[in-house]
């Protein structure tokens, strides 16, 4: 009985995001999972995607629910579903999914537009969540954030905005009638924040800031163990994580690829990620007569040994709403070269725990050279890594005041 009661005081939690591959959000999700307190707590997690890298690190005290039925169905092949449309003598499903398809050929999309496009054309055939929550997280901006307006049933709600966010015309219309049934909505750093309250100033009283969570004691253990560089290679290794998208700049790593190839310096650059842009970027590194020097090496489930043995990482992000990689790098001692996105400032120092740039090839490689020419700084820059403060796990405090 005290068993059973014990249980009942538990507060209910559902989060929502898209999946969980290897990226800033994803990671930070699993860090705060990591963390939770199960005694008292009872978390369910929602994933629009499965089979990703990172859901084998969600705690075992956690349930992820089963996929939705449109999850599955759009998992199937376009024959396969619609062989089974004909079984069920239902189309709903088949004539969304043709629908949405045809919509984002019809036109270049950024990641929102796709976000209300596949929502408009799919919602209806996805079903409500049939418990009752006590809190309610989505986790990532866009589908998951009008899946808990919509079809959640929840006392609270928070929304999670972890991208520099900017919104207009029809796109910010759309939104705003999801945002307006949260409670709260949670930006992982101040410049977010500031990005997301130009679309929507409305909101400034509901607005938290939650830096992404990071555990440096995880991410140094992690980087003992499991694979790292295998090619043999004994010159400057330079390692990028992030999604082969736009967002990441893999353009303008491949322009500063180039530039020093040109002077001569005996390098490679490898590369952790996937991503729409993959066979575009392999295009551009056979163009550049780069495929000696740029490495993409996919995605991995453990990339800190990548980190540990890497000797600059490089980010070259158009936008980014915190940066969790180049955390993570911090938290391994390598020095960083960046471009000055919006956020970079909320963790970088330029010239102490790394250098920030200006978003184009000839800044960075300017950076990069900097570091390998001059030694003392590249070495001032490490000692001042090893002092730093590390890692935020303290941010898993105002997680609970906001859930409180």
């Amino acid at each position: 009985m005290d068993n059973r009661m014990e249980q009942k005081k538990k507060e209910n939690i559902l989060f929502v995001i898209d999946s969980l591959d290897c990226a800033g959000a994803e990671k930070s999700l699993v860090t705060l999972l990591s963390l939770l307190d199960y005694s008292k707590y009872s978390v369910d997690l929602l994933l629009f995607a499965h089979g990703n890298i990172l859901e084998k690190l969600v705690p075992n005290k956690v349930n992820i629910l089963s996929p939705l039925s449109y999850t599955k169905y759009s998992s199937l092949s376009i024959n396969e579903a619609f062989l089974l449309s004909i079984k069920k003598a239902n189309f709903n499903m088949f004539y969304s999914r043709i629908k949405y398809s045809i919509a984002i050929r019809l036109q270049r999309l950024r990641n929102s537009q796709k976000a209300r496009v596949y929502w408009e054309n799919v919602s209806k055939v996805i079903e409500n969540n049939p418990k009752q929550y006590d809190i309610a997280i989505s986790y990532a901006q866009g589908v998951p954030t009008f899946y808990v307006a919509e079809k959640v049933k929840a006392k609270k709600k928070f929304a999670w905005v972890n991208v520099s966010y900017r919104l207009g015309g029809k796109e910010k219309e759309f939104q705003k009638k999801y945002y307006d049934q949260y409670d709260k909505i949670v930006a992982v750093s101040d410049s977010t924040k500031d990005i997301f309250l130009e679309t929507f100033p409305e909101y400034v009283n509901k607005m938290d800031v939650i830096y992404d969570i990071n555990n440096p004691k995880f991410i140094f253990e992690m980087s003992k163990i499991g694979d790292s560089y295998e090619d043999g290679f004994n010159g400057l290794r330079i390692l990028t994580i992030g999604r082969l998208a736009l967002q990441k700049g893999y353009d303008l790593a491949l322009e500063t690829c180039a530039i020093l190839k040109e002077k001569g310096i005996n390098f490679r650059w490898y590369a952790l990620g996937k991503g729409p842009l993959e066979e575009e970027i392999k295009d551009k590194i056979v163009k550049y007569d780069l495929t000696e020097n740029f490495k993409l090496l996919g995605v991995r489930a453990n990339p800190y040994p990548y980190i540990r043995d890497s000797d600059i990482y490089v980010q070259t992000s158009r936008f980014e709403g915190f940066g969790l990689a180049i955390a993570e790098a911090r938290m391994l001692n390598i020095p960083v070269v960046t471009t000055n996105f919006d956020a970079v400032f909320n963790q970088m120092k330029d010239g102490k725990n790394g250098l920030v740039v200006d978003m184009e090839p000839n800044a960075i490689s300017e950076g990069i050279i900097k570091l390998i020419n001059d030694v003392k700084l590249k070495n001032n820059i490490i000692e001042y890594l090893k002092t730093e403060q590390k890692g935020n796990i303290e941010e898993i405090d105002k997680f609970y005041r906001l859930i409180g």
